[in-house]
């Protein structure tokens, strides 16, 4: 992913700047908790992201604004670009510390007197730390970290070696910081995690994503709304599938770590589903909860790919429903294998992503376009926008109190956003 979130005050006090993933903006989160512990008050936190080297370039960017902005104020440097390559942000005039992913979400890392320089390998690490929050500024729904960290190998991927092995957070963990947020006043958790349904296999008796699932909105009663983060199509379990058959807290929309839609070219990224296992787990999906929305992670241009393959990737959005993309041009990272295959020429990387994600805004128009007329429980965002069950941007036709449930009558679609009365 892409995204990127700011939060403080700039010009004063504590700021932290997140690119990347969910799993980041939950531990940007336990950075301020702990760097306010601490009492440094005066500081700029950037959480960086190693998934494209185009997330690299962003953070150093970030960095040097950071620097023109407020020349007074520490920059320091985490995450997984920083856990990769931390010898080359150290370098970075503007750059005070550097912290590693192992590192960041200790005490002592946070204390004044800390290294300038504290990076461990992630491979080494060995648990997954778990820190009782309340809040995440910014943001109307929380996160909540329940697994880090993966034990696969894609070929393209360098976050195994910035995130280290599979650690699974304890269910009774989980349920508590559930507990803390949802007394908080929020209204919709994400569970995330570098491998999502990887979640359990390191826990005494190995619980799956699906039982831990079950265990927590039993144990929380008042959560109104349950989100989840990517799924290795092949990983999700049977206790999940119930689950999003039976249970109407676990929202309406699945996203699917797909990346291709080519036998081959998955064999070659060294993925564990075909095509056909994407298939059918579409169909799936669908015979357990009826108009479920479909997401998926796709990559164009990965090396040895050809125009058939990828015209099977494009196919594969229409044949499997899916109304949710995430395309990422092929980004080589040196450590990884696919760095040392042959590539695709940077201008049909470009076109293919381009012709990627026109392809992902007509299936997200057509999404939309069937949801007028209909009914949709809403979760209330800034900038005047909430976001349905099934994850389509909607704005009320009246202001809404940002965090707030409320249903809203669908009546037209206004671009990529869906128009509501409130009711």
């Amino acid at each position: 992913m892409s995204d990127r979130s700011m939060s403080g005050l700039p010009g004063a006090g504590l700021e932290l700047l997140t690119f990347g993933c969910r799993l980041n903006i939950y531990e940007s989160e336990v950075m301020r908790r702990l760097a306010g512990e601490a009492g440094l008050a005066d500081a700029v936190i950037v959480n960086t992201c190693a998934v494209t080297a185009e997330a690299e370039r962003q953070s150093r960017q970030a960095i040097r604004r950071a620097h023109r902005r407020r020349p007074e104020a520490p920059i320091i440097v985490t995450g997984c670009a920083a856990q990769l390559h931390p010898d080359r942000f150290a370098a970075m005039p503007e750059v005070a510390r550097v912290l590693g992913n192992g590192e960041k979400l200790t005490a002592a890392a946070w204390d004044p007197g800390a290294a300038p320089l504290m990076v461990g390998d992630a491979q080494a690490l060995s648990e997954t730390a778990s820190h009782l929050l309340d809040g995440f500024d910014g943001h109307a729904r929380a996160f909540l970290q329940v697994q880090q960290g993966c034990d696969h190998r894609c070929t393209f991927c360098i976050i195994p070696l910035a995130r280290g092995p599979n650690r699974s957070v304890p269910v009774g963990q989980i349920v508590a910081q559930a507990q803390a947020l949802v007394e908080a006043g929020y209204r919709e958790l994400v569970l995330t995690g570098v491998d999502l349904t990887a979640y359990g296999a390191d826990l005494p008796g190995c619980p799956t994503l699906g039982q831990m699932v079950r265990r927590l909105l039993a144990l929380v009663p008042a959560l109104p709304r349950l989100r989840l983060s990517s799924l290795d199509p092949v990983e999700i379990d049977e206790d999940l599938w119930r689950l999003v058959a039976e249970e109407p807290r676990l929202m309406p929309h699945l996203h699917l770590s797909v990346q291709a839609g080519d036998d081959l070219v998955l064999k070659r990224m060294k993925r564990r589903h075909g095509r056909a296992d994407v298939l059918k787990v579409a169909d799936r999906a669908r015979a357990s909860r009826p108009g479920v929305a479909l997401g998926a992670d796709l990559i164009a241009g990965f090396p040895t790919e050809s125009e058939a393959a990828f015209q099977r990737t494009l196919d594969l959005v229409d044949e499997a429903g899916l109304t949710h993309l995430h395309v990422f041009p092929f980004s080589a990272r040196a450590e990884t294998p696919a760095a040392r295959m042959p590539p695709v020429p940077g201008d049909q990387v470009r076109e293919r992503a381009a012709r990627l994600r026109a392809k992902g805004a007509e299936v997200q128009a057509g999404f939309l376009a069937r949801a007028v007329g209909t009914v949709a429980e809403v979760l209330m965002e800034r900038g005047g926008i909430g976001h349905t069950a099934h994850y389509a941007p909607l704005r009320p036709d009246r202001p809404v109190a940002v965090g707030h449930l409320f249903r809203a009558r669908v009546t037209a679609v206004d671009g990529d956003q869906l128009v509501g009365e409130v009711e």
